[in-house]
């Protein structure tokens, strides 16, 4: 008699699957990616004898039976497990390499007509006249210096480099026109500072990314060959992906705020936000707010190059602290939540 293999356990599965895999959960869409030796793998859940689909690198669709959960806690069925380990071994038999990050499309906020945010703080007893556009464009040129600098293999790209007026779409647009490899990933960081006008003591740094819960499409129907009723659930898995990878994003930039700037401006941590760029650039990204032209503190500090030289180094450090673990063959920081 055939008995069916029991289904395994998170650490079990992880264990046969290869060379140090590690694991991101979105318990809200209840989805996962695997990532081993610079490849991923992103799957959903089913239920149990399910068959279904799982993706490898964002492209590379295979079927097989679906983890599912049972109690509370996730189980990976051997088939499940087995295709995973032969998906990544070929595709690091096949290509040797790892995934990299390929480019980094750094945003300026606002330009020429658009001023942005404007603050009047007041400097050794004179009123001073502070924009948004300025200050993040100065904080994005001296990114891209040293992005340059220290990855010339690389594409740097600024969606505007002057004071000159480009709009949402056009930002969004030039992003996602960028040429990419297989196993070659992008990133978007889009600098600002806020503003609280009927909030004068709001004050701080902050780095959001998009929520996990909003829908966007990622699969260009018009390209792919697959059958059509896959397209939502492969949506689903790239959406996960990006949501994974955006909040890595942010809190790489936020620790290195937090060590840079900490002792001078307060922090207000990592929020979730449909903001335009965030939601229609397709690969990871983020928005960072550098303070509030609004508040006098924050203003004044913003007026002081020495300072916004921080925001730049500290961008800096955080995007190749993102870098450098996207691009090691161990993947991503092992997140595992042992409740479910």
């Amino acid at each position: 008699m055939n008995l069916q293999a029991e289904p395994l356990l998170l650490e079990d599965a992880l264990k046969k699957i290869g060379h140090r895999p590690e694991f991101q959960w979105e318990p809200f869409l209840q989805t996962g990616v695997i990532y081993d030796r610079g490849h991923f793998v992103s799957f959903y859940t089913g239920e149990k004898d399910e068959a279904g689909l799982f993706l490898v690198d964002g492209y590379h669709i295979i079927e097989t039976p679906l983890p599912y959960m049972e109690n509370g806690v996730i189980k990976f069925p051997e088939a499940f497990v087995a295709s995973v380990e032969k998906a990544i071994s070929e595709e690091v038999k096949n290509d040797g390499g790892f995934f990299r990050i390929a480019a980094i499309i750094i945003d300026p906020g606002h330009g020429g007509k658009d001023t942005g945010a404007i603050g009047t703080p007041v400097i050794d007893g004179k009123k001073t006249t502070i924009q948004e556009k300025d200050v993040v464009l100065a904080v994005s040129k001296d990114l891209y210096a040293q992005l340059v600098k220290a990855f010339p293999h690389k594409q740097i790209l600024m969606t505007r480099n002057d004071d000159s007026t480009l709009s949402l779409e056009k930002r969004v647009s030039f992003a996602n026109a960028v040429n990419l490899a297989q196993n070659e990933a992008i990133i978007f960081v889009s600098v600002h500072c806020n503003a609280a006008h009927y909030k004068a003591n709001a004050r701080g740094y902050e780095v959001w990314y998009l929520p996990p819960d909003v829908r966007r499409s990622l699969i260009n129907k018009s390209t792919f060959n697959g059958p059509a009723e896959v397209v939502p659930i492969l949506n689903s898995m790239k959406e996960e992906e990006f949501t994974i990878e955006s909040r890595l994003l942010a809190s790489s930039i936020l620790k290195r705020f937090d060590e840079v700037i900490g002792k001078s401006s307060p922090s207000r941590g990592i929020k979730e936000e449909e903001w335009y760029v965030v939601k229609k650039a397709n690969m990871p990204s983020v928005l960072v707010e550098l303070g509030f032209i609004t508040n006098a503190s924050d203003a004044k500090l913003l007026t002081d190059s020495a300072y916004v030289k921080n925001f730049s180094n500290a961008l800096f450090k955080g995007i190749s602290d993102f870098i450098a673990v996207y691009e090691q063959p161990g993947g991503f920081s092992l997140f595992v939540n042992r409740d479910f």
